[in-house]
């Protein structure tokens, strides 16, 4: 069974389809040239948290190099991988991309090391009426707070009043903590399934492999850039090293970085033909007939068991020899150390942030600003408020 909505190919009858969307929190008209996914795509694309996107760190930080992913430029390689697999897999292509240019919007500057040191500063907060069991920082939560709340562009709402199926995708993980609060705020919201079981739509379920199709190609290209992984150390990762020699054999003459992006491109190629066999088989055999039987099932888009375990390999390596090598996590104490203490800073001295009528202030307030500043933003804070140089 298909549907044809505005601006959608066929769809297959488990996607989510733009006139059976459970909606928006605001109501609002529909557009006349737009389905309600393309809608929130663009707003999205249109929001200045993405925009920021383009200065905060993948892996390397933006001033190490010109070429280097940025947080920007990994969510348009999801949004392009999501797209190609949900086309032969009669998804909604749309909604995908806009979950894919969104799933970020929340991530701190420096990456993981400003995530995870901001988490560590608000969790050394003491609990109060408003936080009992304690603070945190999620960036799957942030995202989404970003799109609910804090963008500022429309008259009658905060946010970007996306749709309910853009929002679920955008809140990939969430802790019972924080699900339990969603729920009391929106029961049987985007929440629900962290409490009750249960699966996002395909097409959030899709995003959420992309994303990791995608850093683990480009972490491959980005660390070879550097110098600190080699063709040669990449060889004896299974996954890798299959398409080098195959591009190698193909194109004997090949060398240097035409045969890394050759051998990337092969290995992303089948990565996606391997998700799409591997996923309708699973369709198949579920015989889901919408996109709330999807939801109910357990999830059904994914690599098939051969490609996750060299996938996971891959994973590995990268965790090893990339992320851990002694010249990223050098940069990257400094970058938790510089988060850390514009935290402190902002919460003893909250005069230094810009006001903010109508926001909350304190611990929140300070996490908010500090996880929508740019990498260069937050050096050149830094450095005004403690008048210390980390990155010259």
């Amino acid at each position: 069974m298909t549907d044809q909505p505005i601006g959608s190919g066929a769809l297959a009858s488990y996607a989510s389809h733009p006139s059976h969307s459970r909606g928006r929190r605001h109501d609002e008209p529909p557009a006349p040239t737009r389905s309600a996914f393309q809608r929130d795509r663009d707003r999205v694309i249109h929001s200045t948290a993405f925009r920021r996107l383009v200065y905060k760190t993948q892996v390397f930080l933006n001033h190490e190099g010109d070429l280097f992913r940025t947080r920007l430029t990994h969510s348009l390689e999801v949004a392009q991988l999501g797209r190609s697999i949900a086309r032969s897999l009669g998804l909604n292509e749309d909604l995908v991309e806009a979950i894919a240019l969104a799933h970020d919007l929340g991530h701190t500057p420096f990456g993981h090391a400003g995530q995870d040191a901001l988490h560590a500063s608000l969790q050394a907060v003491p609990a109060t009426d408003d936080e009992p069991d304690g603070w945190g920082f999620e960036h799957n939560l942030q995202s989404l707070r970003v799109v609910d709340e804090l963008e500022e562009r429309y008259p009658a709402f905060d946010g970007l009043n996306l749709c309910f199926e853009t929002r679920e995708g955008i809140l990939k993980h969430c802790s019972r903590h924080n699900a339990r609060r969603l729920e009391a705020q929106e029961p049987g919201g985007v929440a629900h399934r962290f409490l009750h079981g249960g699966s996002p739509s395909l097409e959030a379920q899709l995003c959420n492999l992309a994303d990791e199709i995608a850093y683990n190609a480009h972490d491959i290209d980005d660390g070879v850039r550097s110098g600190l992984i080699t063709l040669e150390q990449l060889e004896a990762v299974e996954l890798f090293g299959h398409y080098r020699r195959q591009a190698s054999a193909a194109h004997p003459h090949l060398q240097g970085r035409r045969l890394l992006y050759e051998s990337v491109r092969l290995m992303l190629s089948d990565q996606v033909y391997d998700v799409i066999d591997a996923t309708r088989e699973r369709l198949t055999a579920s015989g889901v007939d919408s996109a709330d039987a999807a939801r109910r099932s357990a999830p059904l888009v994914g690599f098939s068991d051969g490609m996750r375990q060299r996938s996971q390999a891959l994973k590995t390596f990268l965790f090893r020899n990339l992320y851990r090598h002694p010249q990223v996590v050098e940069t990257t104490g400094r970058a938790r150390r510089v988060v850390d203490e514009l935290f402190r800073c902002y919460l003893a001295r909250p005069e230094e942030m810009p006001p903010s009528p109508g926001r909350e202030h304190g611990p929140r307030r300070v996490a908010d600003y500090i996880a929508g500043m740019t990498d260069r933003f937050a050096i050149r804070e830094h450095e005004r408020l403690l008048g210390e140089v980390l990155f010259p």
